[in-house]
């Protein structure tokens, strides 16, 4: 069983779920109308009230989730929590309410992950399609053929910002859908080509925002019950004619909905005009969804986080031979050192590969430019935190120790760091390590109290610079208080 919480800017949602008959039947939701972009001020911090809510949101679900025995748990922010000035504040207190670990995921990820939920869903494994997902704080459009995304565009506009922005004193006018509809238009031209209507054949609405105007719509009777434009513009001039939210009274639509569903009208209104959308197909799925069929498929070796890796080298045009050659060694080297539950193993792999992609910005301190680049760049199906740890393996890859800071002092993060550092080590130098043989014949490695090396007399006299860089590798790690002992046998 998987168990997904989506910390989204309008609500807090969890889906727990099951995998059978080759699809995810959900047996569990719950829903928290949290409103947190509501709750930014205009500096960008979250209220305390805010914080509270969701501090106690989080508990509420955790007490779920304990009812339940889960493979895996993945909680997602979104938008809101993207520029929230304090949200490394609230992440802590958050995490401990729910009892597993928060991740900020960026907008291209929250759009690949609300793709997989949707394509999963539809099946049509030919289709053309295109994807609107309005949320809270933001708006994802995704294009793609079946189960592959071709595009992904996030934009900062949603329901709730929308709604402050342009009917934050409850009126509903004429002149303030016109120039909501002008702004949701003009924060997405430059970058609508690649969704024309020529790149899809069927347009999907996924998110609440969208079932819910698609519902209203429906429940009615407004033209012919279905999302095209021509009744969503009579959507708006009905609530053009209401003339405050205090005065909507449409069958279905939650309380909670009304003071949003003008932002999020004018964001629907604005793309269907700008793309020349005549019909949008509501559909229930979305990012929860999509987050379950991410663990499902992690579970069973389908890991989008390689394709990303892969993706990202080929970018950047980084030598495979290199980077595949200083991976393996590193892996052995992990291996060697038997880490108490190995948990940095694949970050590691994919450590060493993306190691050196800072020489595209500069070959001087290419591992602070690999840092930056691996912890700041869009990589499906990373969580943040996964790509903070491999940026701080990558700083540390080379050079003084003491900028790791305390992470260093974590037993099998250190273990991998070590073995990071010996693999770029070996590489850089052009020996060429036989691995197999490496781990029974020439090299042993312990690291406990103290660090310990055994090499091959042999070895050590084909490979003549051995000795200085280890020599060096004992000063850094002296430095920073863990003795480094080399023996040399025959």
């Amino acid at each position: 069983m998987f168990a997904a919480v989506d910390l989204g800017s309008n609500s807090f949602r969890m889906h727990v779920g099951r995998y059978e008959g080759g699809a995810i039947k959900v047996v569990k939701s719950a829903r928290d109308p949290i409103r947190l972009a509501s709750a930014l001020n205009a500096e960008g911090y979250l209220s305390q009230q805010a914080i509270t809510a969701a501090v106690e949101s989080m508990t509420r679900f955790g007490a779920i989730l304990q009812d339940y025995s889960l493979d895996a748990v993945r909680v997602v922010a979104t938008n809101t929590l993207r520029v929230a000035k304090n949200a490394q504040d609230f992440i802590p207190y958050a995490e401990r309410a729910i009892g597993y670990p928060i991740e900020i995921i960026s907008g291209e990820e929250e759009g690949r992950l609300i793709y997989m939920g949707v394509a999963n869903a539809l099946g049509q494994a030919e289709e053309q399609r295109l994807v609107i997902d309005i949320g809270g704080g933001s708006t994802e459009l995704i294009v793609g053929r079946g189960p592959h995304i071709r595009r992904v565009e996030s934009f900062s506009i949603g329901n709730v910002n929308q709604s402050l922005a342009f009917f934050g004193d409850g009126s509903i006018t004429e002149a303030a859908f016109a120039e909501a509809i002008l702004s949701a238009r003009s924060q997405v031209e430059d970058a609508i080509l690649p969704f024309g209507k020529q790149h899809w054949s069927k347009a999907y609405g996924s998110s609440g925002t969208m079932r819910a105007i698609a519902f209203t719509i429906s429940r009615n009777d407004i033209g012919d019950g279905r999302m095209t434009l021509k009744n969503v513009e009579a959507l708006k001039q009905y609530l053009i004619s209401r003339g405050n939210v205090s005065r909507i009274d449409l069958i279905g639509l939650k309380t909670d909905r009304m003071p949003v569903i003008m932002g999020g009208l004018s964001v629907l209104i604005g793309l269907m005009r700008e793309l020349k959308i005549d019909l949008i197909t509501p559909v229930q799925a979305g990012l929860r969804l999509g987050v379950m069929w991410d663990l499902q498929l992690r579970a069973t070796k389908h890991d989008r986080r390689e394709e990303s890796v892969d993706d990202f080298v080929q970018r950047l045009q980084i030598d495979p031979t290199r980077a595949r050659q200083v991976a393996a060694a590193a892996v052995t080297f992990y291996e060697l050192l038997r880490p108490n539950a190995g948990a940095y193993g694949k970050h590691l792999l994919w450590s060493g590969l993306l190691h050196d992609v800072g020489q595209v910005v500069s070959h001087t301190g290419y591992h602070k430019h690999s840092a930056y680049l691996v912890a700041n760049a869009d990589l499906p199906g990373f969580t943040t935190r996964e790509q903070k740890t491999m940026s701080t393996l990558l700083l540390g890859q080379k050079g003084n120790l003491r900028k790791i800071g305390a992470s260093l002092y974590e037993p099998d993060f250190a273990k991998a760091l070590l073995s990071l550092r010996l693999a770029v080590m070996f590489t850089h130098a052009h020996i060429e390590l036989d691995l197999g043989a490496l781990s029974l014949q020439q090299i042993r490695l312990k690291m406990k109290n103290k660090i310990e090396v055994d090499i091959k007399e042999a070895w050590v006299a084909e490979h003549p610079t051995m000795s200085y860089w280890m020599q060096k590798e004992q000063e850094f790690w002296r430095e920073v208080g863990m003795e480094f002992v080399i023996r040399v046998s025959a």
